[in-house]
């Protein structure tokens, strides 16, 4: 299992860019997976946070690169 900081390392690394953990898992939803819901969340069927739409390819090639998709 790929960890949420793996998968931000290797964005920053080949990107130059800082993903958050909330846009991982909003793209882990978009894709299909179970994204683990955290403990602080307010609301579990609402995003205060949803992923721009400009990251999720970036956060998509990273779900490629370690076959989660």
């Amino acid at each position: 299992m790929v960890t949420y900081r793996e998968i931000q390392d290797w964005v920053r690394s080949h990107y130059g860019y800082t993903v958050k953990t909330c846009w991982i898992a909003h793209v882990k939803e978009m894709c299909g997976l179970q994204p683990n819901i955290a403990p602080n969340r307010l609301n579990p069927t609402a995003r205060a946070n949803p992923c721009p739409s400009n990251k999720v390819g970036l956060i998509k090639q990273a779900f490629k690169h370690f076959g989660m998709i």
